[in-house]
């Protein structure tokens, strides 16, 4: 390696490293630049500048995104465990803070979030001006380790055995309809299978969630009329007489317009899991934010009994 070369490996900045690694996950400029918060031509850039620096190409760009050379195979396991410490480092400064103050970045699915977390956040911050809690509605997971999100709220356990994580709530449904439409349509009666009514529902993606296969169940002669991956969009959709919907109660008893329909039985309830890294476990901005979450929602309709605190699954 010339000498001047090894000067500008030794000068390499972890934020072009960082830049290398979202480039490496994501595939493409894109993304990375979405990942991190930077612009699409900054990342190019960045990442120009380090392969300059380390003499070779690590990444080859391809129809179908950006793939790693064999020399960039080997920076990344470097990169990798150099990012692991750095968020560890991160999470341990963080972790002794001693003040509620500044910013926790919180992740949430998007009816959770909206209906439920975003009047306890604001309630929150009139207690805590210097706190910020931003708050990300995101249907992919989340990483923890990586800081992606300190505290996140989801329908389903966490495999990472760093991540403390508790059952926080029982989330009741029901099936709903407009005033409109049961005038229109009348009641559906389950024994008919509920011909000549319509049904809103998740789109195809989500057909494995349970109230998708109770509702087409319990009305098997009913009519999709409508799907949405969005909780909000069917509540809309159910309020503007398109036709029936199971909702969260949280939701449907707050929409205007909305009577829950009796179809025989309730339909399946879902558990809401809250998790974060064990790092964090005496955080201010994190025990100051989900203490606020769990005292409004230990007496919140629809919701039932929290579980246990466990760091595995």
């Amino acid at each position: 390696m010339r000498a001047n070369q090894a000067k500008d490996v030794h000068d390499t900045q972890w934020d072009d490293l960082k830049v290398f690694l979202a480039i490496a996950r994501a595939g493409s400029l894109v993304g990375a630049a979405r990942a991190i918060g930077q612009t699409q031509p900054t990342m190019g850039r960045r990442l120009q500048a380090l392969e300059q620096a380390v003499g070779c190409k690590l990444l080859r760009r391809t129809a179908e995104g950006f793939v790693l050379t064999e020399e960039g195979s080997a920076v990344l396991a470097h990169a990798e465990r150099m990012e692991e410490e750095a968020l560890a480092f991160a999470r341990r400064l963080a972790g002794r803070d001693s003040e509620v103050e500044g910013t926790l970045r919180v992740s949430s699915s998007e009816w959770f979030a909206s209906h439920v977390l975003a009047p306890i956040f604001a309630r929150l911050q009139l207690q805590h001006p210097k706190l910020q809690v931003e708050l990300v509605t995101e249907t992919r997971l989340l990483n923890l380790e990586r800081r992606e999100a300190d505290l996140v709220f989801r329908f389903r356990r966490f495999e990472e055995a760093h991540v403390v994580q508790k059952r926080l709530i029982h989330i009741s449904y029901e099936a709903y309809a407009s005033r409109d439409y049961l005038e229109r349509r009348g009641r559906p009666d389950p024994s008919t299978g509920g011909a000549g009514h319509g049904l809103i529902t998740m789109d195809s993606a989500f057909n494995h969630l349970a109230d998708v296969g109770w509702l087409t169940g319990r009305l098997p002669e009913a009519r999709i009329t409508g799907r949405s991956n969005s909780r909000d969009v069917q509540a809309r959709m159910c309020a503007a007489g398109g036709g029936l919907a199971v909702l969260p109660r949280q939701m449907g008893d707050a929409m205007p317009g909305l009577e829950r329909v009796n179809l025989g039985e309730l339909p399946p309830g879902r558990d809401i899991w809250v998790g974060y890294h064990r790092d964090f476990q005496r955080h201010p901005r994190l025990r100051a934010v989900l203490e606020a979450t769990e005292a409004a929602l230990a007496s919140a309709p629809g919701a039932g009994p929290r579980g246990a605190t466990s760091r595995r699954p």
